[in-house]
Parts: structure tokens; C-alpha cells; sequence
């Protein structure tokens, strides 16, 4: 008999805990995201979603447990040596060199990827892999047109898709997205899920979204987080139907 070996997830969170001081948001969370899915964490505001990024993302050190990326620890890590491992990080509020052009925001992602620095004798306009690369991003995001633009003169949902640019040219097959279509209009919302779904295919997504029309069109599974800990993972329709949840989140936007 055959026994099927159960795939290694891409990101993995066992009985992580952070405490400030005698207070415990996050307490013995346990997460397994697979690789290539799109996967939703939602929650009430003050359920330790953005401590939960924070913790994975290297800003915070768990109090205790394991953070688990590709089957190597990093809890505890910097974010820049995190984000070598595989895993960059988009932020709820847009994080973007705002007096740069378009295109040099991309390309300080593609320096950083490969650890490139540039200077008088070895200017970066010659850089043929590193422009190739941030031009490669730049299409993907759909701002060609921007390209020459400061960035601080994007509208918020082009700064958005910008950003979303920055974190893929960093090569990570990981990626955790803040809110990313957070004080966006409607249209501009089914833009970004349309832009979302198509950077990240073949990687694993991580996202906090509030937007439940979002997390159910674009998530292969979801995972609700309340008060610190995960009360259940499982598919947005199952989740939509699931009791607890609806009494615990669901049903709170819906009274």
C-alpha cells in the first residue's frame, strides 16, 4: 500500500503566541497556507489580524511557537532576511517612494532582489537585467503609461497596484497583502481583484481583506480570526454558511 505524502505547507503558523506586556493578542494561533492557494484571514477590528502580519512579516518576534516558511523557521527573523526566504509584504497604507518615478520605485525592488548596487561608474541605465525586470513588472501592473510619473501623482488605487508591482519584483513566492483594496470605489475594486488574481498566479497568497464580496470571489479558502486565534478554515461558501462564524463576524456586518 501506497501512503500519499501530504505536500509541505508554504507558510505555517503552530501555537504562536505575542503578548505586550500583560496583555495576549495573538494566542497559540495555529495556520497552514498551502502553496499556490489564495487565502483570506478575516475578522472583527481588533482580532490581531495586522499583529498576525506583523509576526509573519518579521516586524514583531512571536512570543512563543513556530513560523514556518517553505519547511525553514523565520519567526523571529528581520524583514529583509524574511523577505530573501521567499515572502514580501504590502502594506495597509500604501508604502511607496512617493518622489521617485514609477518605473525607479520597481527598480529599487529588482536592486534589492539581486543585491545590486549602482553609482557614478556604474550607472543603473545600463543595468540591462535589472530595467528589463522592473519593465516586466511595470506591464504586469498596467501602469506602462505611469511609467515616468512620480509615483506621489498616481491616483490611490494606481499607488495600490504600484505597490502590489514592488512586492513581485522582489521574487517572493509568497505574498501578503494588507487590505489591498481598502478605500477603493467599486470599479476600482474589481480592477485590483482582476490585477490580484492574475500577479499572483502559480504564487501563494496571503491577504487580510474586509471586503467579503473580495475574499469570496478571489480566495480558495478562508480562515477566520477572532480574539487571537482561529475559530475555523475552510472554503468562503462554507465559511459564509458556517453558524459560528456568522455569530462571531458574519453576522456582525449583516446587523
Amino acid at each position: 500500500m501506497i501512503v500519499p505524502v501530504k505536500e509541505q505547507p508554504a507558510l505555517r503558523l503552530s501555537a504562536v503566541t505575542k503578548s505586550f506586556g500583560p496583555i495576549e493578542v495573538i494566542k497559540g494561533l495555529e495556520l497552514d497556507v498551502r502553496p499556490g492557494e489564495r487565502h483570506a484571514v478575516i475578522g472583527p477590528n481588533g482580532a490581531g489580524k495586522s499583529t498576525l502580519f506583523n509576526l509573519i512579516s518579521g516586524m514583531f518576534a512571536p512570543s512563543s511557537g513556530e513560523i514556518m516558511l517553505n519547511g525553514q523557521s523565520i519567526g523571529g527573523l528581520p524583514p529583509h532576511r524574511i523577505n530573501r526566504a521567499g515572502l514580501a509584504r504590502s502594506f495597509q497604507i500604501t508604502n511607496i517612494f512617493h518622489r521617485l518615478s514609477v518605473l525607479e520605485n520597481l527598480r529599487i525592488g529588482v536592486l534589492a532582489r539581486h543585491r545590486v548596487r549602482y553609482g557614478l561608474f556604474r550607472p543603473i541605465a545600463r543595468m540591462r537585467r535589472v530595467n528589463e525586470e522592473a519593465a516586466e513588472a511595470l506591464a504586469r501592473v498596467g501602469l506602462e503609461a505611469r511609467a515616468h510619473d512620480l509615483a506621489g501623482d498616481l491616483t490611490y488605487s494606481e499607488q495600490r497596484a504600484l505597490e502590489i508591482g514592488m512586492t513581485l519584483t522582489t521574487g517572493a513566492e509568497v505574498i501578503l497583502l494588507d487590505e489591498p483594496t481598502a478605500g477603493m470605489s467599486r470599479e476600482e475594486t474589481a480592477q485590483a481583484v482582476e490585477l490580484i488574481r492574475s500577479v499572483t498566479e502559480g504564487k501563494t497568497l496571503l491577504m487580510v481583506e474586509h471586503d467579503m464580496s473580495v475574499v469570496f470571489s478571489l480566495c480558495d479558502r478562508v480562515s477566520v480570526l477572532v480574539y487571537g486565534n482561529i475559530l475555523a478554515t475552510d472554503t468562503p461558501e462554507r465559511i459564509s454558511a458556517n453558524r459560528d462564524v456568522q455569530e462571531a463576524y458574519l453576522g456582525q456586518e449583516a446587523s
